[in-house]
């Protein structure tokens, strides 16, 4: 009996947890110059590292083709509006959100508009 309370208690504790893990997903929208930023050694790192200053971010999904971001993230945690400025931050337009310009100047001539 006294395992089967354990049992029941550790069960709860759990739905608990996951049940307070709220999560959504958004795209946004951006402009991706580079034809081949998965692969380079900054391009996709710099919007996965500048989305993720963000808190609460749980992935990160970069489309070239779409020119969209799409991440998933703890409500919680952030909220659309700050991850939008944690990319712009990071040099690169977040829907209507322009690139910061000193973050867009440091970025590789592969990343900016020809």
């Amino acid at each position: 009996m006294k395992q089967f309370s354990i049992i029941l208690l550790m069960t709860l504790f759990s739905v608990t947890l996951s049940a307070n893990d709220k999560t959504e997903t958004i795209i946004i929208k951006t402009t991706i110059h580079c034809d081949h930023c998965l692969r380079c050694e900054s391009c996709g790192l710099n919007i996965n590292r500048g989305t993720r200053k963000a808190k609460g971010i749980k992935k990160v999904k970069i489309d070239p083709a779409a020119n969209t971001i799409t991440v998933t993230y703890r409500t919680d945690r952030t909220d659309p509006d700050t991850i939008r400025k944690a990319i712009a931050a990071a040099g690169y337009d977040a829907d209507d959100i322009k690139a910061a310009q000193a973050a867009y100047e440091k970025l590789d001539g592969c990343c900016k508009a020809p």
